[in-house]
């Protein structure tokens, strides 16, 4: 499967008039928050336009396949807003959620380098905004700044050793401190965008972690009722980091 084709797709590059819904984010936004993703914030300035100038914006509703394991495309992507999910799943339908994905994240980066096929599956959480940076424009940026590999390299590193983690927790730690992990992690996330609680399923917390939605629900339950954390309407805040951050490290 392919990229899918959705609601518009306009590029960064030009000024004429595009006869589709106005995008929720005005271009000057775009700019601002590539320009601070990580691949891209250690470009030279005048590169980081040159790779932006190429861009092009795609949107997608809730639940809509981004790309598939497997597929052959050569573009990575930059979320502008909304939610992606980086998963993988089994024949027989179970998934394992790999990544949740905000504003500011960029994605896809592997096959873009290695020209390969996709190595897991994107879909979108939420209505999303995304920037497509084809392989051949950011392949002829980093070409002419060979110092900007050293930034891919980093942020490659950085995935790896948060694979590493995950696979350490998945295989060594019991569910709760599991399921505290990810929780301290995600609100971590949030709290950079100045957001005290976040919304997020069971299932999807599942997921994560490698567990059952019944684990999962058991252990949110015991928390609320222990002043832990708050669960509200499918928002979830933390009441008492510290004694969340304990669960998190029993038996590590």
């Amino acid at each position: 499967m392919h990229l899918v084709p959705n609601l518009f797709e306009i590029p960064l590059r030009t000024s004429s008039p595009v006869r589709s819904p106005t995008p929720d984010i005005v271009l000057k936004d775009v700019r601002d928050l590539l320009k601070d993703c990580a691949l891209l914030r250690k470009l030279r300035s005048v590169d980081q336009d040159a790779l932006i100038a190429q861009a092009r914006l795609r949107k997608f509703d809730a639940g809509e396949t981004i790309f598939s394991i497997g597929c052959h495309v050569n573009s990575m992507m930059a979320v502008l807003s909304g939610n992606v999910k980086i998963s993988v799943s089994s024949p027989d339908g179970r998934e394992v959620l790999l990544a949740i994905l905000h504003p500011g994240e960029m994605f896809g980066e592997i096959a873009l380098l290695d020209g390969k096929e996709r190595s897991a599956d994107a879909r979108a959480m939420t209505p999303c905004e995304l920037a497509v940076l084809d392989r051949r424009d950011v392949l002829a940026v980093l070409d002419s700044n060979p110092a900007a590999w050293k930034a891919f390299v980093e942020v490659l590193c950085a995935r790896l050793r948060q694979t590493d983690q995950h696979l350490a927790e998945v295989a060594l730690l019991p569910v709760p401190a599991r399921l505290a992990m990810a929780v301290i992690r995600v609100n971590s996330e949030r709290e950079i965008r100045n957001r005290a609680q976040f919304r997020v399923s069971q299932r999807e917390l599942a997921e994560l972690i490698g567990a059952t939605r019944e684990s999962v629900n058991k252990c949110l339950r015991e928390w609320h009722r222990a002043g832990i954390v708050k669960v509200d309407d499918g928002f979830l805040a933390i009441l008492d980091r510290a004694k969340l951050e304990a669960v998190a490290q029993q038996d590590w």
